[in-house]
């Protein structure tokens, strides 16, 4: 089976973490767009240079931009078996330039939570410096409330032992901004693919292993065959 899966959700609904674990699950490349685009801005590149303001302050990178960066992607050769897009499309007209990407159409997976749900997980969400990956912080570990700004975690990173600082777009104003600019897109987005017999939509609020259980039964129901 190819699996072309399509995750949409709210920042901070775990979408990440579930791509990860469904495209170690199936063989196939996790591509998000948000890492590309935050890995360009931490590199100085052209790119993100271009997208750094725009990510800091919680917008959305332009259509155009997007669309031809995933088109890219979708070119390699990992992508034959299929993929898990993270972070793209976000707007209808990314939706419809995907649907002239692919061959295959994809299983549409709505992870959904509450925005004051997200606001909280959020802060307590650090990347590494030094590795970049994001991970979980524990609130006994930090020192005041996360919410209030302490951008530094005390522990090291413990993949790589490099520092724990908060993403940029993790400030929980950004976070909310985020979250306003997400219900702006999202309802036409999902109602674009709300019909489609290749869509369905699981509890993000759940234990993330509980969500990566209703992703599957929710991928082998959908998937074509």
């Amino acid at each position: 089976m190819r699996l072309n899966l399509v995750l949409i959700g709210p920042p901070g609904s775990g979408k990440g973490t579930q791509a990860a674990r469904i495209a170690e699950k199936y063989g196939i490349p996790h591509i998000s767009t948000g890492d590309i685009l935050r890995a360009a801005v931490r590199a100085g590149s052209p790119l993100g240079r271009q997208v750094e303001a725009t990510l800091a302050s919680g917008g959305l990178v332009g259509d155009a931009l997007m669309t031809d960066l995933v088109r890219e992607r979708l070119g390699a050769p990992d992508v034959r078996q299929g993929f898990v897009l993270d972070g793209f499309p976000r707007t209808v007209t990314q939706a419809q330039a995907l649907d002239t990407i692919v061959t295959v159409p994809p299983v549409i997976a709505l992870i959904d939570a509450a925005d004051e749900e997200i606001v909280r997980r959020l802060g307590f969400r650090r990347i590494c410096a030094s590795c970049g990956l994001t991970q979980a912080i524990s609130a006994d570990s930090e020192p005041g409330m996360p919410e209030l700004g302490i951008e530094e975690h005390p522990d090291p990173c413990p993949y790589c032992g490099g520092l724990l600082v908060r993403r940029q777009d993790d400030e929980p104003e950004t976070v909310r901004r985020r979250l306003a600019t997400y219900a702006q897109y999202a309802e036409p987005l999902i109602a674009y693919y709300r019909s489609r017999p290749t869509y369905g939509a699981v509890d993000g609020l759940r234990e993330p292993s509980e969500v990566t259980s209703l992703l599957v039964t929710l991928i082998e129901r959908r998937a074509p065959r």
